[in-house]
């Protein structure tokens, strides 16, 4: 108990400067409603943004909707999205998706975590995604490769599972925050803390970080 308290006290000085530092943090994946946001976030899974985002300009031209992309052959939906990595698992994912949207939701994006999490290739991340991103409903705190790292650097989580480094994030970020957050952090990984050889000098939170020996 005395450290968590120790750690929400540093956190709100971290939050205020990360979110100083990225004002304008957001997702970068491109999408204009609910289910191309679910299928881009699909795609991503060990895959850049901007390869997404590549390959999502062709696939949206081709599948519009639920319909259109259970629809659409197994085949030229692989060869579609072939680029992005594991195109085989995506596609079966994306193809059940689609089929459990049309035959449970009426082709439609449901907007809960229960929901979303049921559906094929749906874990709690890409649910997180879509409904902070597509439904501004905050549910929890996206976490990826960056934000995990950046968890254990600055002290916020000492959790190695995905799924208890987010319930360590939500008791320190105020709910309001989650989704921004999320892209905060992101960005600021991308940018600054990277994996291999993290920007110290340029960190606006250094001053507070135990990794390098300061705070």
């Amino acid at each position: 108990m005395e450290r968590l308290r120790r750690v929400k006290n540093g956190a709100a000085w971290v939050i205020r400067r990360l979110k100083g530092a990225y004002p304008d943090a957001a997702c970068s994946l491109r999408y204009r409603n609910a289910f191309e946001l679910l299928v881009a976030t699909i795609l991503s899974a060990q895959c850049t943004d901007e390869r997404v985002n590549l390959v999502t300009k062709e696939l949206f031209r081709r599948c519009k909707n639920a319909e259109s992309l259970d629809r659409i052959e197994r085949e030229a939906l692989e060869e579609i999205i072939r680029s992005t990595g594991f195109y085989r698992n995506k596609a079966r994912s994306l193809k059940g998706m689609a089929g459990t949207l049309l035959q449970e939701h009426g082709g439609e994006v449901p907007c809960s975590m229960n929901e979303l999490v049921a559906l094929p290739g749906v874990a709690r991340k890409t649910a997180n995604v879509v409904l902070g991103n597509a439904f501004g409903l905050q549910e929890g705190v996206v976490v990826d490769t960056h934000v995990k790292r950046i968890a254990a650097r600055i002290g916020w989580s000492r959790e190695k599972n995905p799924d208890k480094i987010e319930k360590d994030l939500m008791v320190l970020l105020p709910r309001k925050d989650w989704t921004f957050m999320g892209h905060v952090l992101i960005q600021h990984g991308r940018s600054v803390c990277k994996a291999r050889k993290p920007i110290c000098g340029e960190c606006p939170v250094m001053e507070r970080c135990p990794r390098i020996g300061v705070g």
